[in-house]
């Protein structure tokens, strides 16, 4: 059994009120809304996000209907910036499966979404607390804004590791440390606690992200989207930024201007993907994974210990080897 479907199953009557939460929310009187509903939850994912705030509040207290409306939130907002992320990427695959653009049409998508954000206010409004709804709001916010961060830097060839980190920062991690905030929200938590765990959120989010763009170097069939999709869209993440960066590596002036061609041709992406990979990039990326992970588990080190708390370190571990 894999580190995560072992967290799954030991959370796993909190994960079932959770998606009863979430597909109440989700239903309505309109036959097209309850066809394009049903076949999305079919493909929910690994809920990783919701999962940190079901941890975060066994860590600091009980997971009570406050929480369960919070995870619900959090993971429909979630859901609806990947819809609306895949009609703006014009993709058709989502975790291997056909996406609602690509099922029906682009108008119907933007709807749905619309739909998935309304439904995850109304989940933070349940909680009856405003910070769980504020920080809901500024997420929205976030998101948003690390998308046309991503943009503007693919757009004017910004490269360079801060740029790429607070573009993760706001389009990534943000989620992880709104899970964090929310689940120490809902069970009162003192701020000192909720602070430490936000702090471990934001390292998880950000190891994540790095660890989704290790996967745009290889061809992996299981991971559902094209292989050197990111840079056929203009963005350039760590394993080719790293070795960009790096002066000492072979052809780096030629390299340097073939990134930051308008438009590249699939030679080319192979030609770059290949010279992240073999200059070191890639095992680059692990280094900083690694990092990240000796920062979270210290914090961890200042928090209560019980079953959550291992979780919490074991689900660091499955975000670095999925």
């Amino acid at each position: 059994m894999s580190t995560l479907k072992t967290i799954q199953q030991s959370i796993a009557a909190e994960l079932e009120r959770l998606n009863r939460r979430i597909r109440d929310q989700l239903g309505s009187s309109n036959p097209l809304m309850e066809t394009v509903v049903d076949t999305y939850l079919r493909t929910k994912g690994k809920q990783i996000r919701p999962i940190v705030v079901l941890l975060t509040a066994k860590l600091l207290g009980s997971v009570n209907d406050k929480v369960i409306s919070a995870a619900a939130a959090v993971e429909l907002l979630h859901n609806a910036s990947l819809i609306h992320d895949d009609v703006v990427d014009n993709s058709k695959l989502r975790r291997s499966k056909p996406t609602i653009n690509a099922i029906w049409d682009n108008h119907i998508a933007v709807l749905v979404g619309d739909f998935f954000v309304s439904s995850a206010m109304q989940c933070a409004i349940a909680t009856a607390d405003i910070r769980i709804i504020d920080a809901l709001c500024y997420l929205g916010k976030l998101l948003s804004l690390g998308e046309l961060d991503q943009i503007y830097n693919a757009r004017y060839h910004h490269l360079t590791e801060e740029a790429y980190f607070r573009t993760i920062n706001y389009k990534t991690a943000s989620l992880f440390v709104a899970c964090a905030q929310m689940g120490a929200y809902a069970v009162g938590a003192n701020d000192a606690d909720r602070v430490k765990l936000v702090d471990f959120a934001e390292l998880l989010g950000l190891c994540f992200q790095i660890r989704d763009d290790i996967y745009d170097y290889f061809d992996d069939p299981s991971i559902g989207k094209p292989t050197a999709n990111d840079l056929r869209e203009g963005k350039i993440t760590l394993p080719l930024l790293h070795v960009l960066n790096s002066k000492d590596c072979p052809m780096h002036k030629e390299m340097n201007e073939l990134s930051r061609k308008e438009e590249l041709t699939e030679e080319e992406i192979a030609q770059l993907t290949t010279y992240a990979i073999e200059n070191g990039g890639i095992d680059y990326a692990y280094s900083k994974m690694q990092e990240l992970r000796e920062k979270a588990v210290k914090i961890l080190d200042d928090l209560p210990k019980n079953e959550a708390s291992s979780d919490l370190a074991r689900l660091f571990d499955a975000v670095i080897a999925k």
